[in-house]
């Protein structure tokens, strides 16, 4: 598997973004160790491209004609190789060179079922956040796959929630011409056993409390935890009591719950979540029943700590997926050549096939990104720094997918690993 090119480019007009993405994906694919005749890309805007979703595909299909598969969505931010660009109008595409009958592209007019004789393995998933019951429908299609673990995203924009998606092998018959520009629903890649994937979740909370188990719960109201009303244990896990209602609340806006089921690793020896622990608001008090609402309907036998966001503790624990990825891709013997295209310095380091990673996908939450990193691209250059330098593309998500679940404020981190 050759290296995959990506491109990225921010302007005002999207014309002339995509014509920087092209210049760079050309003059990559001339390349020898980068894919020459890629057949599925991946593309990603802000959302001030959302409104032109269709003009962009359409340029990009006619100018890439060897590239019959897209897929991608919409985000406040877009990721790309050491840069993130949020709040302003910008592009951000991966072509990538995969066996034919190792993908498919689905739609809602082109779904995953009507491929008969494809076993899919994995899949990449956008999603709309205004679908309903979209989190057992992310729970659903997990289950379609070989290993029930999906990597993904929910689009994120102030205009237009689109997604891409169109496959050479055409929609369903009966539904109709499609543009490959979509609303609402789920959309994306499904990838079979043949190509090597690797995903890791990155949480970007840390919990203040000990975790309790759930003894007490009506809808999305915690009302017990360790048979102890849940208001009382938040006041005091927070230190905080409701005669001094305009500090207790503002330390309440700032804390989160995160929920685990029993067997799962909810905190690291480190101190910090689980990649298990799904994070939820808190979004009200319930002083008469003595109960916390949150975004989420927990069921009792789950377990809860109460949460704060943590730029520290968000860093390393990126720092910490990367490093895992890297050690897990890593063989036991390098050549002479592997070394020193592994040792390269952060300034001189380039995308290498030495480090046997085609292609990345990061979907980090719109609550990350720089501003909470400490400046622009921070978390962007934590990931190159920490993984080295890949191939990468990815948005900023209302929402992130991994496994079966839906998280908040976490990132997901997928690599395309070149075979052994």
């Amino acid at each position: 598997m050759k290296l995959f090119p990506h491109g990225h480019a921010t302007h005002p007009q999207w014309q002339m973004a995509a014509g920087l993405v092209l210049a760079q994906l050309r003059a990559l694919m001339a390349l020898p160790e980068y894919a020459s005749v890629p057949s599925l890309g991946l593309i990603y805007i802000t959302d001030p491209y959302a409104p032109y979703a269709s003009e962009i595909l359409d340029h990009l299909s006619a100018e890439l004609p060897e590239v019959t598969d897209w897929a991608g969505t919409v985000g406040v931010g877009v990721a790309a190789n050491n840069a993130e660009y949020m709040d302003e109008p910008a592009l951000s595409v991966m072509l990538c060179e995969l066996p034919s009958d190792q993908y498919r592209v689905f739609s809602g007019v082109a779904p995953l079922s009507a491929n008969l004789g494809f076993e899919p393995f994995t899949a990449l998933v956008h999603a709309d956040a205004q679908t309903p019951d979209l989190a057992e429908l992310v729970a659903e299609f997990a289950g379609t796959t070989e290993t029930g673990y999906l990597f993904g995203g929910l689009a994120s924009s102030r205009t237009q929630a689109v997604q891409f998606a169109v496959g050479g092998n055409g929609n369903v018959r009966g539904q109709g011409a499609a543009s490959g520009v979509f609303s609402g629903g789920l959309s994306g890649v499904a990838f079979g056993a043949g190509v090597p994937l690797i995903s890791r979740v990155t949480q970007g909370c840390q919990p203040i409390a000990p975790e309790r188990v759930i003894t007490e719960v009506e809808g999305n109201v915690l009302l017990a935890l360790d048979g102890e009303p849940a208001l009382d244990v938040l006041l005091r896990d927070l230190g905080i009591n409701l005669d001094q209602p305009r500090e207790a609340l503002e330390t309440v806006r700032r804390t989160l719950v995160g929920l685990s089921n029993p067997g799962e690793e909810a905190v690291r020896r480190t101190g910090s979540f689980g990649a298990e622990v799904v994070v939820r608001h808190i979004i009200g008090l319930d002083p008469a029943r003595k109960g916390v609402a949150i975004a989420e309907k927990p069921t009792v036998g789950q377990r809860a700590a109460f949460c704060q966001r943590n730029v520290e503790a968000a860093r390393a624990d990126l720092v910490r997926i990367c490093a895992e990825i890297r050690e897990e891709l890593e063989p036991e013997e390098l050549t002479q050549t592997t070394a020193q295209a592994l040792a390269a310095s952060y300034q001189d380091a380039s995308p290498h096939p030495a480090r046997r990673i085609a292609g990345a996908v990061y979907v980090s939450c719109v609550g990350r990104g720089g501003p909470h990193f400490g400046g622009p691209s921070a978390e962007l250059q934590i990931v190159r720094r920490a993984l080295g330098d890949v191939p990468l593309v990815g948005f900023f998500a209302g929402g992130e997918i991994a496994r079966h679940h839906i998280y908040g404020y976490t990132g997901v981190l997928t690599v395309f690993a070149s075979p052994d």
